[in-house]
């Protein structure tokens, strides 16, 4: 490069810039076991091209990560997905997904940090791992709504059989979805906004 002057270091592209009309911006993690769909949710949901981590899984791998239920998954993610979304012209969510290996939780905490909410994804094939996933939520005092992803071959139960088996209050939001399509994922976001704003108005949004 030239440092002359004559080459100039290219900024962002034009679909990547903030909105002008941005006044809030909010943090969102999306979390899940492994291979939920959390890469594809802020894939098919985010307006920008979206920045992520994945690498191809190994032999290294074997033992280690549990992939039942998603034993042709060829690439996962190490660090995080990022993506972004206007809710409305005024307000802008960060989307950040967490990687869903074990090994890679430590990860976690940094993610964690400023987030306003979470979206806990869930495979009714392996509902178990989520519940490491929801107790770290807990801990760190992050409320949530939890996503059901509807996999071809994942069985299907009532929310109320869902709720109990997860052992969920009657507060937090339960939502199917299809994190394939991009209206599916926004209508998540969406759950997720109007719960943390019924938080707010009774105050337990702090």
């Amino acid at each position: 490069m030239d440092f002359n002057g004559s080459d100039t270091i290219p900024g962002p592209r034009a679909e990547d810039q903030l909105p002008h009309t941005a006044q809030s911006a909010v943090k969102i993690v999306i979390v899940g076991g492994f291979g939920v769909g959390k890469t594809t949710m802020v894939g098919s949901v985010s307006e920008i091209r979206p920045l992520t981590t994945e690498e191809t899984m190994t032999q290294a791998g074997i033992g280690v990560d549990d992939n039942y239920g998603s034993a042709s998954k060829t690439a996962t993610t190490v660090a995080m997905d990022f993506g972004r979304i206007k809710i409305t012209d005024e307000l802008v969510l960060y989307l950040f997904g967490t990687p869903g290996q074990e090994r890679f939780w430590f990860l976690w905490n940094g993610l964690f940090e400023g987030a306003l909410g979470a979206v806990v994804l869930v495979d009714t094939r392996r509902l178990e791992v989520s519940f490491d996933v929801m107790g770290r939520l807990e801990e760190r005092g992050v409320p949530f709504v939890v996503a059901v992803n509807s996999f071809p071959d994942a069985p299907r139960y009532p929310i109320a059989d869902l709720r109990a088996a997860l052992d969920l209050s009657e507060m937090i939001p339960i939502v199917e979805c299809d994190v394939r399509r991009r209206a599916s994922s926004r209508d998540v976001l969406m759950t997720l906004m109007r719960f943390l704003h019924s938080l707010a108005m009774t105050g337990s949004l702090t």
